[in-house]
């Protein structure tokens, strides 16, 4: 691979196995522009190359796996129609990679963290980690496939609950639910991810990228990004979606005029 990655997003090889790490732990290992750049880079390395048969994604630290872009960025990025860096709309995190992708989850998964979570396969917690996505709560959505891609992962209920009121849940719920695996001590994280990508690769490469290529093609998810990306663009272009973000910065109950 030939694109220096930045120093908040690290491509580590063991074996046949791609360990991607956020870190940039000081910020809650919020996604920069940068961050996203290389990390499409080095899935794009590790979607082309023989050698490798499975990624986990994971983030340094204990506090965040990632609450998301950072706010400085994402305000404008979504609000200029480009859906968390893709000018593809029918594509979404992970959506074109068909190697399996393990989410070693060590704290909080938020926001564009948990959209994220959704482009993965398998996904492994520490007991402390939540998820939510907690954008309504601010006058915006999520527009990295949520809509799309939570009602066919977990049940519909449960991933209404999680858009319209914006709570978060817990590692012991998010087992109960089907969205994770597995829950186990922050301790035991990267050894549990790694022992299940060992068994992934012990089976036959092909089989394996042609069971998940199936599976992803038969959702065929693509229209309805392109719906979340026209649907949701009228929100970011809201009175509303300019309020939120600026209480939020501003640590304040925002006032919504919904317009």
């Amino acid at each position: 691979m030939t694109v220096k990655l930045p120093d908040t997003f690290t491509y580590e090889r063991r074996g046949q196995v791609a360990v991607m790490t956020i870190n940039r732990p000081e910020a809650m290992n919020a996604f920069t522009a940068d961050m996203l750049r290389g990390m499409d880079a080095c899935f794009e390395d590790f979607n082309e190359d023989d050698d490798l048969r499975v990624a986990i994604l994971t983030a340094v630290g204990d506090k965040a796996f990632s609450s998301g872009m950072d706010l400085k960025e994402a305000i404008p990025m979504l609000q200029s129609g480009d859906e968390m860096g893709y000018e593809d709309h029918t594509k979404r995190p992970f959506s074109d990679v068909f190697k399996p992708i393990i989410c070693a989850v060590n704290g909080f998964c938020i926001a564009g963290g948990m959209e994220f979570l959704q482009g993965t396969d398998l996904r492994i917690a520490a007991e402390h980690a939540t998820f939510g996505l907690g954008e309504v709560r601010w006058g915006i959505i999520p527009t990295g496939g949520s809509h799309i891609r939570l009602p066919v992962q977990i049940p519909w209920a449960v991933a209404m609950e999680m858009l319209l009121t914006g709570k978060p849940i817990s590692a012991a719920r998010a087992y109960d639910i089907g969205l994770v695996n597995k829950v186990v001590p922050a301790d035991q994280l990267m050894d549990e991810a790694m022992e299940l990508a060992e068994t992934i690769c012990q089976n036959g490469p092909l089989a394996v990228r042609t069971a998940k290529e199936i599976a992803v093609r038969a959702l065929n998810l693509e229209p309805g990004f392109v719906m979340e990306k026209e649907l949701g663009q009228r929100v970011m272009d809201s009175d509303d979606a300019r309020e939120g973000p600026a209480a939020f910065a501003e640590k304040r109950a925002p006032v919504f005029k919904g317009r």
